[in-house]
């Protein structure tokens, strides 16, 4: 099989800064730990950048400035390897990411600035549809759901008109919250849906489901309507570093154990959160667990070893400093 280009990602490309801070920080800047936020005036001085690893295998497109920042994503990109195509916006700067760490917790502040000029008709561009054209897999985060909801109609349409797998995660629980409508609309066309327990509880609040129940609350999105019938609907929740995977077909659960890490080994919570493929197929925002999947799921291996992939990459990235990658994965 023809692997180059398989999967292609669409999201907000942005570049991060991670810093240590003291309390007094965070007080000035009004930072929540443990939290995902988009960057307010208070907090716009703090962002920065973020860089993404990818191989041939992935293709990648978003928007960024035409700007030193964006020269640098570029290059970032092609270094790892990353067929990234990216739509150039000549009036705003390149979007920006600040990690911010206390205590041995952190919160992310996202300035989307370009990354949020991404619209439908960039997809229309001959270099981005033939990318489009090309991949067998589309993952999304639900952050972009922000940015083009249109957008991402356009690819769940590619994929249901040639059979094409999409996948997308939930993101963060503000994304569940105030883009519910959006979210409602995209539902039906996505293959696999990923989540953590906070996101999962979020969804099934503001669904009205009256239940905290990770199980019941995977069952019930895997059912939810489905736009076409080749393929049920698969969710995947991670539930932290002690409590099994859920995953839900077709209206039944299966629970995957995960491997505890001691807590002395943990040296960054960050590249967890960043979807990171570790077989070197890399996107990012999201969560490295997310990319662990995905490298199997592209080679169309059996869901028990998208699972143990996943959970290879959550580990090997709670070993590391910032969304960085070992040279070479130990995975087999």
């Amino acid at each position: 099989m023809e692997y180059r280009g398989i999967l292609l990602g669409m999201g907000n490309p942005l570049l991060d800064m991670s810093a240590v801070v003291e309390e007094k920080f965070l007080k000035k800047y009004d930072i929540k730990l443990n939290n995902i936020m988009l960057c307010e005036i208070k907090q716009l001085a703090m962002s920065h950048s973020k860089f993404y690893q990818r191989c041939p295998a992935t293709s990648y497109i978003g928007c960024i400035g035409k700007d030193k920042l964006g020269e640098e994503m570029k290059k970032n990109a092609k270094l790892a390897g990353i067929d990234a195509h990216y739509y150039e916006d000549e009036a705003t700067p390149t979007g920006t990411c600040a990690v911010i760490y206390f205590g041995g917790e952190r919160s992310l502040i996202a300035n989307l600035a370009a990354a949020n000029c991404f619209k439908a008709e960039h997809l229309k561009h001959p270099e981005i549809w033939a990318r489009v054209e090309k991949a067998k897999y589309f993952y999304v985060a639900g952050f972009f759901l922000i940015v083009s909801l249109e957008s991402i109609k356009v690819l769940t349409r590619n994929a249901a008109e040639n059979n094409k797998i999409f996948t997308m995660d939930l993101s963060a629980p503000f994304i569940c919250e105030f883009f519910k409508d959006e979210q409602d609309q995209i539902m039906p066309y996505i293959d696999y849906v990923f989540g953590n327990e906070v996101e999962a509880r979020t969804f099934s609040k503001v669904h009205g489901w009256k239940t905290d129940d990770v199980e019941e609350i995977a069952t019930k999105i895997s059912q939810l309507p489905k736009a076409s019938g080749v393929r049920k609907r698969i969710i995947v929740i991670i539930q932290g570093p002690v409590l099994p995977v859920v995953v839900a077909e077709d209206g039944k659960i299966k629970l995957f154990p995960v491997v505890p890490l001691p807590k002395e080994k943990i040296v960054d919570t960050n590249g967890v959160d960043a979807l990171v493929f570790i077989i070197l197929l890399c996107l990012m925002p999201a969560d490295a667990f997310v990319g662990g999947f995905l490298s199997q799921l592209v080679l169309e291996k059996p869901i028990e070893e998208c699972l143990r992939a996943g959970c290879y990459a959550a580990i090997v990235m709670l070993q590391r400093p910032g969304c960085s990658c070992p040279p070479q994965p130990h995975f087999s």
